[in-house]
């Protein structure tokens, strides 16, 4: 049976909780069953949005993502080779994302999916970006996207 495992840093005001989830999810077909590794609450800056204000100076957003894979060669060889390396896409989703100007959070989220499905371990994958204080009352709004590897027939 599954559980949580949870990483977390001694500054959680600047570095995101990573979690790997091996709760067993099914698949569309329940031929194959999927285990998550989540990076929570990624915290960046970037520019972002579509008003002229929003163009001059860059906004905190937040990403949640979690990637679908099968974990148990990983559990079994407790080698990073047969998993999703989270610090990676980490990386790879921060260098992306501060370095970049999208005018909607529908495309920024589209864009960090793809970087997740570039790991070939990577089936599918859900990402949430949340854009606090874009609406007055609102904490945050935002978008989720969820994507897959094209199936092989």
């Amino acid at each position: 049976m599954g559980g949580i495992v949870t990483f977390s840093s001694n500054n959680a005001s600047t570095n995101p909780r990573y979690s790997l989830d091996t709760t067993m999810t099914s698949s569309s077909d329940n031929s194959q069953q999927l285990d998550t590794v989540r990076i929570e609450r990624l915290q960046l800056d970037c520019i972002i949005g579509i008003n002229p204000w929003e163009r001059l100076t860059k906004q905190r957003i937040t990403i949640d993502i979690e990637m679908n894979t099968d974990l148990s060669a990983a559990g079994e060889s407790d080698a990073i080779e047969d998993t999703i390396n989270y610090r990676t896409v980490s990386k790879a989703v921060t260098a992306e994302v501060e370095a970049s100007s999208y005018g909607l959070v529908e495309a920024l989220a589209a864009r960090v999916a793809e970087i997740c499905l570039e790991d070939e371990n990577t089936q599918s994958v859900e990402v949430t970006v949340r854009k606090p204080g874009a609406v007055r009352k609102a904490s945050a709004v935002g978008v989720i996207v969820r994507r897959s590897r094209p199936s092989q027939s």
